[in-house]
């Protein structure tokens, strides 16, 4: 019997779908060393962003005559999971990449309306007892040009979103211009900076590729930038951030992901002209409930599990 350990980032109805399938399953929280002692009793892994899999719980988890054979992130960021390492020691690392794509979307979409219209400092300033209408005269989004860094799945949806709302699309995407997309214009990356009202990014972060943003691209976008990143805090150097906004250059930014988590850069999150969530993307009931389905499908395909067999 293959034994599974969730230690987090799956629904209760799909944790009990394993079991049903003749999956022996541990429901509970593990990290750090803990959770590599556990790993050496398991088959496979499943964990969410509070985990950090580092070469170190490989290492434990791999002592002795260890069972651990594949290690899945209820997500899609990869970056709290060192998957070279992992691969070079026989564990197999799989995400969930397809399952949050629409959830992650209409945060960007909710996002880039609060930061047009100031929702979210409005929403403040009157929990305050202020009374401010005529600070946060605001800007319609039909008719602005909107850029996207990345054109993946997540790109793709908001792109289709905001052109159904009369937006402009521009992009750039490493792997050049898309085909079937006639109504979004390929730029170079510096292209979508200097023409962007409006720009988010949608791409993996790479450690060895560090920041995407800096104070370099800061200089290259328009006076006034609206900015949204729901892709890796790590894109963008926080710092540069903080002196685009207090320069003027960045109007207003929406952010739901940060250099670390879930440490809070308190200077950044109470800018007046930053609208912070914790990490939300992902956290609506459809996407956590396709993402546990989705790993009940992976868990069974890997193991090759064959469910006539299941009662032997």
């Amino acid at each position: 019997m293959y034994r599974i350990l969730v230690a987090d980032g799956m629904n209760l109805d799909q944790i009990e779908n394993l079991k049903e399938l003749g999956f022996d399953v541990i429901d509970k929280f593990y990290d750090g060393e803990e959770l590599g002692l556990m790993c050496q009793d398991v088959d496979a892994l499943v964990i969410r962003s509070k985990n950090r899999i580092t070469k170190e719980i490989i290492d434990k988890a791999l002592e002795g005559n260890a069972r651990l054979k594949l290690i899945i992130r209820s997500g899609v960021g990869l970056d709290n999971i060192d998957v070279k390492y992992a691969t070079k020691r026989g564990v197999k690392v799989m995400n969930t990449p397809c399952a949050s794509t629409r959830s992650v979307a209409e945060l960007t979409i909710g996002q880039l309306f609060t930061i047009a219209r100031y929702v979210n400092i409005a929403n403040v300033t009157m929990r305050q007892g202020q009374w401010n209408k005529k600070n946060y005269i605001g800007t319609e989004v039909f008719g602005k040009t909107l850029g996207i860094i990345g054109l993946g799945r997540i790109g793709k949806e908001v792109a289709k979103m905001a052109s159904a709302i009369g937006m402009k699309i521009i992009y750039y995407d490493i792997l050049g211009e898309m085909k079937g997309y006639p109504r979004y214009k390929f730029c170079s990356f510096e292209e979508v900076l200097a023409n962007a009202d409006f720009l988010t990014i949608h791409i993996p972060y790479d450690p060895e590729k560090g920041y995407l943003i800096t104070k370099k691209e800061f200089d290259m976008m328009k006076q006034g930038v609206y900015f949204i990143n729901n892709a890796r805090g790590a894109l963008v150097c926080e710092h540069d951030l903080i002196d685009a906004l207090d320069e003027g250059k960045i109007e207003a930014v929406a952010m739901d992901v940060y250099e670390e988590e879930p440490k809070i850069n308190l200077e950044l999150v109470n800018h007046p002209m930053v609208s912070p969530t914790p990490h939300i993307g992902a956290s609506t009931v459809e996407a956590q409930d396709r993402i546990s389905k989705e790993i009940v499908e992976m868990i069974v395909d890997y193991f090759h599990y064959d469910q006539q067999q299941i009662a032997l």
